[in-house]
């Protein structure tokens, strides 16, 4: 085989390609029945953006170590200050304060420092001494990267991309060794807090998001209509759904967002429990190469690399199907590789680059002795 399937080829993660082309795929045919059966107004522009971030995730993938042990904080703080410009010259959309634009560039800085606080985090943890990890030195500064962007990105408001910085950070400090008990007493810290942030943390209509989420059929044509409509797409699909470009709640505008937030709910809708067997899995051969490719990794930095960067794709797709499915609050997160989104595009495929890199860090280690 190795003879007749040239090397560069017969080498990329084609376990992970192959179901990643099939949910942009997939995508595409879904974004075109959401646009009523117009390829041009979603599917196409997905299509493109795929195109341009794969090359992009290609030349991340091709970074050395030291390069990326170079550049790791200076592009935490960069986009920190970009967080920061946000505050004080941002852009307003949807009633949130998230983008910067300069002349045709429109940026959403949130969006980056999901994965450059995985490579910062990674980078700490790389140079800390073992010995120091069980102590509060492996804990404070870590905790400051995380916290700092998740501040500012809470004032913007988006509760969800905080959440997704919170989350992925969080993992590769976990995976980094630090005592079991420290995150069974912030999670205890946190449950006791949430009445606290519920009052005084939350903004009025998030605090709306929260009560429709515990109790959807309150207010049906208000605050639960978002929930309701989705759960009515999703269950009016069946087994094969009512087929392509045939599904009422979005043809009829009943279902909000179809093409970004509840583009899953669109989908069982015209594809059925099969279509969303069909996504499920996907995700599910993605992640674990992710996850397979952290644990082959012998270098301690390429394995929080790889488990955060995964996680952080996790919390996405995670957070996405329990939103549309009633069991979260509507929190504004699209899911990955499916939805209509440059941003949430860019996010996801900084990822895998990030991941295609340490697999190949992997491939190179045993052959040659050292990380390339």
């Amino acid at each position: 085989m190795t003879s007749i399937v040239p090397a560069p080829v017969a080498r990329q993660p084609w376990m992970m390609l192959f179901p990643l082309v099939g949910l942009i795929a997939f995508g595409a045919l879904v974004l075109t029945s959401a646009a009523a059966g117009d390829f041009s107004r979603y599917a196409e522009s997905h299509l493109i953006r795929f195109a341009i971030f794969l090359t992009m995730a290609i030349v991340i993938s091709r970074f050395s170590k030291d390069l990326v042990t170079f550049f790791a904080y200076p592009a935490y703080i960069v986009i920190l200050l970009l967080l920061m410009a946000v505050e004080i010259m941002g852009t307003l959309g949807g009633g949130s304060q998230r983008w910067l634009e300069v002349g045709p560039i429109r940026i959403q800085p949130s969006e980056l420092m999901k994965p450059a606080v995985v490579v910062a985090l990674a980078r700490f943890y790389d140079t800390l001494p073992v010995g120091m990890v069980p102590t509060w030195r492996a804990l404070i500064p870590a905790g400051a990267l995380i916290m700092f962007p998740m501040a500012f990105v809470l004032l913007q408001p988006d509760l969800g991309t905080s959440l997704a910085i919170g989350f992925g950070g969080g993992l590769v400090m976990f995976f980094a060794g630090l005592p079991l008990r420290w995150f069974l007493m912030a999670g205890a810290a946190g449950l006791a807090a949430i009445p606290f942030a519920f009052y005084f943390a939350l903004k009025p209509y998030q605090q709306d998001r929260v009560r429709t989420f515990l109790d959807p059929e309150s207010d049906p044509l208000g605050e639960g209509y978002q929930i309701t409509q989705s759960k009515i797409a999703i269950g009016s699909g069946g087994l094969t759904g009512k087929g392509f470009n045939e599904g009422s709640q979005s043809h009829l505008n009943y279902l909000p967002e179809p093409h970004t937030d509840f583009v899953f709910a669109t989908m069982a809708e015209e594809w059925g429990l099969m279509g969303g067997l069909f996504v499920i899995g996907c995700f599910a051969l993605i992640l674990g190469w992710g996850f397979k490719v952290a644990r082959d990794s012998s270098d301690r930095m390429g394995k929080l690399l790889a488990a955060g960067m995964t996680a952080t794709i996790f919390f996405f797709v995670a957070i996405n199907l329990m939103m549309v499915m009633g069991f979260a609050p509507v929190v504004g997160i699209p899911l990955p590789f499916v939805s209509h989104g440059g941003s949430s595009m860019m996010t996801n495929m900084m990822c895998i680059g990030v991941l295609m890199m340490v697999n190949r860090w992997n491939r190179n280690a045993p052959r040659r002795g050292l990380l390339s």
